[in-house]
Formats: structure tokens, sequence, C-alpha cells
């Protein structure tokens, strides 16, 4: 069993009058960033930021990093990942993509997003860099994209820190992203399934060799439940880099788990033995999975394996301490109000599911805003039967749907008496609280009514700032 290290230092908190002036930087750099290629679109190859980092010294290989790749659960996993290592004393870094609120939460230290100022000095740093590998490729090839040049800065921010280990989450794909410069030595892969199919290809097959490429050269590869075909392709690249495999329903997974007050309480079979009385803060059996995928992934970190345990007590107190913002996040009371960044029918199955299995709805009002690159069609069919009305709206992405267009694919899957069009997030909130208050019992108004805003992570985002939360 591993030693225990001391509990890294508080963070140094920034100082007001600079932060100020940072944010206001921060958006200058933010307009320059979306100049260049969106994380919409990626290029096949990691030349550029293998470019880049070499000419700073390659600050990815500094500390030991956990990689994370998928299609669905990748952000929550990753912060699960994160709270353990912390509380098992590490000093951790994390990268995520994307953000709710503000670019700044993609890059955390000490499970804290960094500061503005921070920020947009890590970015004017390697800027000289960036110009020259921008000016040294091929006339027909994009400069870097706006993803590269983030994931640069996150491992330059995790090498000053210094940070013990790295977390980091993949963009849409696995071999040739951005993140896979930094030889894992641990991949966890959450489950695979059809999203981005215009750049990871049109099959589970396909995709799941994409997602396959974060598995290292003798690393250890820590797979999720998958569907059959996709297992196959993860452990034939498992078997090609010499990787070991822990899989979930084979060596891990979640032995028991019972609904509790605000959350549910776990046994877990990890890879060094059964760890019992888990409270895990999140709804949903995908929650408990991903809880398990973390642990495991964690213990092959740390080398705990059979007769070596990681220490209990930190492994529950990293998940009782869990936060997972936009993952059925609750922001409001009477009614209840839920936000969760599901944006595609797999992710909406999951969420529908976890309301179905762990909520008493009398009545739940949906608010939803989608990107129009996302089968729309799968995430509305995937909530429908959990949801009374939809309120269909639209978020600040130059992506999204547009509400007429969304009610017109909406109509067919609810009926026309269950689809309310409102311009705006704010005004589709107050539409859908004023859906829930409406009964036929006056005495007791909302009783038992919920409202779910959901469809994109923008919209969660958006909805989280509507109600007061900080970035997480």
């Amino acid at each position: 069993m591993p030693d225990t290290p001391e509990t890294p230092d508080e963070p140094i908190e920034p100082d007001p009058e600079v932060e100020q002036r940072a944010h206001a930087e921060l958006r200058s750099v933010e307009a320059e960033l979306n100049q260049r290629w969106g994380e919409t679109k990626i290029a096949p190859t990691i030349q550029r930021i293998t470019a880049l980092l070499n000419m700073v010294g390659d600050p990815q290989h500094n500390y030991p990093v956990i990689q994370v790749a998928g299609t669905n659960g990748k952000g929550s996993v990753v912060r699960m990942i994160e709270g353990l290592l912390t509380r098992m004393g590490l000093r951790v870094g994390r990268f995520t993509s994307p953000h709710l609120q503000l670019v700044t939460e993609r890059i955390s230290v000490d499970g804290v997003p960094i500061s503005a100022s921070t920020y947009v000095d890590s970015y004017r740093d390697l800027e000289p860099f960036i110009g020259m590998v921008d000016d040294a490729r091929a006339p027909d090839a994009p400069r870097m994209t706006k993803f590269e040049v983030l994931s640069a800065m996150a491992f330059s921010v995790f090498a000053d820190a210094p940070v013990d280990v790295a977390v980091l989450e993949t963009g849409m794909g696995g071999t040739w992203d951005a993140t896979n410069v930094a030889e894992a030595q641990v991949a966890a892969i959450t489950p695979v399934s059809l999203d981005h199919r215009e750049y990871l290809g049109d099959d589970l097959v396909s995709i799941a060799r994409e997602k396959a490429g974060v598995i290292g050269k003798e690393g250890v590869a820590v797979l999720a439940e998958q569907e059959p075909d996709a297992l196959r392709t993860l452990l034939e690249r498992a078997v090609e880099v010499d990787a070991a495999v822990a899989r979930a329903g084979q060596e891990f997974g979640v032995l028991r788990r019972e609904k509790g007050v605000g959350g549910q309480q776990l046994s877990l079979q990890g890879l060094g033995g059964v760890y019992d009385d888990i409270f895990l803060p999140a709804h949903g059996e995908h929650q408990a999975a991903n809880a398990a995928l973390a642990l495991a992934a964690v213990e092959a970190f740390f080398g705990a394996g059979k007769g070596r345990q990681l220490v209990i007590e930190a492994i529950r107190e990293g998940f009782a301490e869990l936060e997972l913002p936009g993952r059925l996040e609750p922001v409001r009371g009477a009614p209840t109000v839920l936000l969760d960044a599901a944006h595609n029918p797999h992710a909406a199955r999951a969420l529908a599911t976890a309301i179905d299995a762990e909520f008493a709805f009398r009545r739940l009002v949906a608010v939803v805003a989608v990107l129009d690159d996302k089968d729309v069609t799968g995430i509305l069919e995937a909530i429908e039967p959990v949801v009374s009305d939809i309120v269909v709206t639209t978020n600040s992405s130059p992506r999204a749907v547009p509400p007429e267009r969304l009610a017109e694919i909406a109509r067919p899957i609810f009926g026309e008496d269950r689809v309310h069009v409102s311009p705006r997030l704010d005004s589709a909130v107050e539409a859908a609280v004023t859906l829930v208050e409406h009964t036929d019992d006056p005495e007791e108004p909302l009783a038992g009514g919920g409202v779910l805003i959901t469809g994109s992570v923008v919209t969660a985002g958006e909805a989280r700032a509507l109600f007061g939360k900080e970035p997480a």
C-alpha cells in the first residue's frame, strides 16, 4: 500500500485588482484564440503541439499523467480521480473541456481553476512560440487550433505549479488529441458510443480505435463497460502496446448501490479489494459506474492490486467531498431546478434513467437548448418519457438550434400541447417554473414539481450563471 504524502499547501489567493485587469485581458486573449479553429474541428496530427512543446522544454514530461478518454462521463471521472488523488495527499493538475462558464475552469490546480492572470500570462509566454509553429506550417495547413493552444497552456501551468500528477480529459478523440502527447501511465476509457461521427468515424469500431490511441506503451488501460465491438477494439490496442488491462465487471465494478439523500451509497470492488460505505453525492447508476472507473484508475496509478488496497478513509472522504457542476446539479428548491450537460443520446438516456429511478416528480418540465451538430432527435426522444412538458429555447452559441426549428423537431415526439417555445434561456426557465406551479390543487402548487435544464454544456453553463453559481 503506498504511503500517503502530506496534504498540499493552500493555493495563494490572487490580488483582486490584478485579477480585475486580467479579466479584461482575458477577453482579449479569448478573442485571439477564437480566430483559430474551434473545438468542433480536429486535425489528425500531433505534429504542431509536439513542435510547440519541444520549443518550451516539453513540460508535459515533468509529471506523471492519468488520461481519460471515451464518449460520455469523462468530465465526471476526471473530477473523481482528482478528488481521490488530492485526498491521498497529491498536488493535482486537472485539464477538462469544454468549460461551463469561464474558460479558466479548464485548467485547475489543487481543485481550483487558475486565475485569469495566470491564464493570460501562460498564453503570452507561449505566444511567440505559437507564432513560430504557425509560420512553419505548410501553405494549405491550418494554424494551431484553439484546443492545441489550451492543451499547451495546461501542460506549462502544471509544470510551473509544479503538480505531482496531471489528470487530462481528451477533447473529441484520442490518437490525434493534443493531450495525447503526454504519454499517460494510466488511461481510463469511459463508455464509447457514436458521437462526432464527422471526425471520428461512422461506426463504433472506428470511434473506439481513435479513443484507444490514449492507451500507452506498457501502461495500464482501465476500461468501463463497453459494447462488444468497442471492447474488442480497445483490447486489441492494449495487446499491441503491451499494456495491462482492468475491465469493469471483471477486475472492478459496483457491488452494491442504494439511493440516498443527495446521492447514493456504494460498495465498490476495486483492484485491491472491496471499498464499503462510500457516499457519492451524485445521482444515477452511470455515476456509480464512473466512480468505480475512477477508483480503479487511482489504484492503478498507485500500483494497488490484490492484497494492496488504498486507505479506505481517504477514498471515502475523496468521494464524499466531490462536486460535479452541471451533472444533475440542483440549483434551486421549490420548485427543484436541476442542470445537466447531456448533449448526446447516450448521455440523455443516462440522465432520464437517473431521474426515473431516483426522483419522484409529480411534474417535470424540461428546458432544452441544443447545438446543431448534435443528434437532436435522439436527445429529445431519450428525455421524453420522464418529462411532462418541454420548453425549447436557445443559448449564446452560434451553433445553437433556433427555438422554432427545435420546436418542429420536438412536436412529433412530444405532441403539440407539450411543446412550448421561448426565445431566451432566462424566459424559458421562467416559463418552465410557471408550468410546474400550475396544478389542479391550489393548496400545494409546488408539491413534487421540478425543472430540468439540459441539452448542451453551453446551456448548463449559462443556466448556472442565471442562478448565481460561481465558475467551478
